[in-house]
């Protein structure tokens, strides 16, 4: 059993900041990395983010690079995602994830129950 759950979401206006944190626990699986996705009302669930466990490379969503950040934590089994300069088109529950670090959703066998962020005009 593999379990995630974020947290930091919330109410933000129009160029401000939040910092989402998700925290896994469970059995232990093998961990090749961890991202984010996010999902707003009527749309498919889009890629933000990823961390590469092996070599720490991070990759991101064209809609989030250069405002959002990745990091985390393998030991810990913690990832965050610093969110900068946030525009409501970010308005979205994000979800966290474990597999294998790429922006298909289909390489994660292990998600979050998402965490509601919107920002206001």
């Amino acid at each position: 059993q593999v379990q995630l759950v974020e947290s930091g979401g919330g109410l933000v206006q129009a160029g401000g900041s939040l910092r989402l944190s998700c925290a896994a626990s469970g059995r232990t699986f093998t961990r090749y990395g961890m991202g984010w996705f996010r999902q707003a009302p009527g749309k498919e669930r889009e890629f933000v983010a990823a961390i590469r466990w092996s070599t720490g490379a991070t990759y991101y969503g064209d809609s989030v690079k250069g405002r959002f950040t990745i990091s985390g934590d393998n030991a810990k089994n913690t990832v965050s995602l610093q969110m900068n300069g946030l525009k409501p088109e970010d308005t979205a529950v994000y979800f966290c994830a474990a597999g294998q670090s790429s922006a298909s959703m289909s390489t994660y066998p292990y998600w979050g129950q998402g965490t509601q962020v919107t920002v206001s005009s």
